[in-house]
């Protein structure tokens, strides 16, 4: 796999992070870096172990995890975009946001990250160095979800709620369309 093939693959990998974070972000009340880089941080861990499970479990698993992944992906984003939502249209403008929890933060980072599992499993049959690739996609992803937070933390300060909301809406829209893509593929 070349090195242009692998960066494609790993900023792909990374996109869904990217809109998560950008709705994360969206709800911080100050700028934070140190907030922004733990997101990032955690985003790239577990975009960087999905793909070294998937590739792990192989061809055996390969067929169960193709069943099922989708609705795993689907549940997670979808539920962390409502709630997202919910919390957005509940607050009052004098509220204070609540600090985002850790359990969240690694839902959202699992949800987004489904699809580089089975994308792992899929390497398992080529002849790739899967350690550069999943170190390559984990770093992709710290630096995207980084940026992502960062990039809402901005747009939070300027439009609120409405950030929020469609920070919620794209993880929901995000989930859906792993959803529709799977059913309608097979």
């Amino acid at each position: 796999m070349s090195a242009i093939t692998i960066g494609i693959l790993a900023v792909s990998m990374s996109i869904d992070a990217f809109i998560a974070s950008l709705g994360r972000g969206a709800d911080a009340k100050r700028a934070c870096l140190r907030r922004a880089l733990q997101t990032g941080m955690v985003f790239g861990v577990i975009e960087t172990l999905t793909p070294l499970i998937g590739w792990v479990l192989g061809m055996a698993a390969a067929q169960y995890i193709a069943l099922f992944d989708h609705w795993i992906a689907f549940g997670l984003l979808g539920a962390v975009g409502l709630r997202m939502i919910l919390q957005a249209l509940g607050r009052k403008p004098e509220d204070q946001p609540r600090p985002a929890s850790s359990w969240g933060l690694i839902a959202t980072a699992v949800g987004t990250s489904i699809d580089a599992m089975a994308v792992g499993v899929s390497l398992a049959f080529l002849d790739v160095n899967i350690l550069l690739i999943a170190l390559t996609i984990g770093l992709a992803t710290t630096l995207m979800s980084t940026a992502g937070f960062m990039a809402g933390r901005v747009l939070g300060s300027r439009f609120g709620r409405v950030a929020e909301v469609l920070g919620g809406l794209a993880l929901i829209g995000l989930g859906g369309t792993i959803l529709f893509q799977h059913l309608s593929a097979g």
